[in-house]
């Protein structure tokens, strides 16, 4: 699967854990940075990756900071997407499964690696079920 990431400074070393993780596993990435732990504004990054998704040049992404919530109320204000925070595996499930989720945000002062790599692996590895859940979409899109 192609995935876009990105993180600002907080999140930039669980970023780059993750990027591996995802390689290894197969996935094709793009990485928008940032690649150091100087100070740098979330809303770039976050940016980046979202316009990725919208455009259909990767079908999810992943945004780091420290909470994960600049990265998600940024991500959110893009129509086409559905960003959520996630800080456990039930939750990056169910918000694939029900929200069709395209951006998973986490937070690295908020999660260890241990635990983002499981999070991020359930978000990776659901799917949107469709059905009663897309209703519900449409009106997050306003199309319904």
């Amino acid at each position: 699967m192609k995935i876009s990431v990105g993180a600002d400074h907080a999140g930039f070393q669980l970023k780059s854990e993750l990027v591996e993780r995802l390689q290894k596993q197969g996935h094709e990435v793009t990485d928008h940075g940032t690649n150091g732990a100087g100070s740098v504004d979330y809303p770039d990054f976050a940016a980046a990756v979202c316009r990725d998704v919208v455009s259909g040049k990767t079908e999810r992404g992943l945004l780091v900071c420290g909470t994960g919530q600049g990265m998600a109320m940024t991500a959110n204000r893009y129509r086409e997407i559905r960003a959520a925070v996630c800080a456990d595996t039930f939750s990056a499930r169910a918000t694939r499964a029900h929200n069709n989720a395209n951006i998973l945000c986490l937070g690295a002062r908020v999660v260890g690696p241990g635990l983002a790599g499981e999070i991020l692996d359930a978000f990776m590895s659901s799917e949107f079920e469709g059905g009663r859940h897309q209703k519900r979409i449409d009106k997050i899109n306003g199309d319904g």
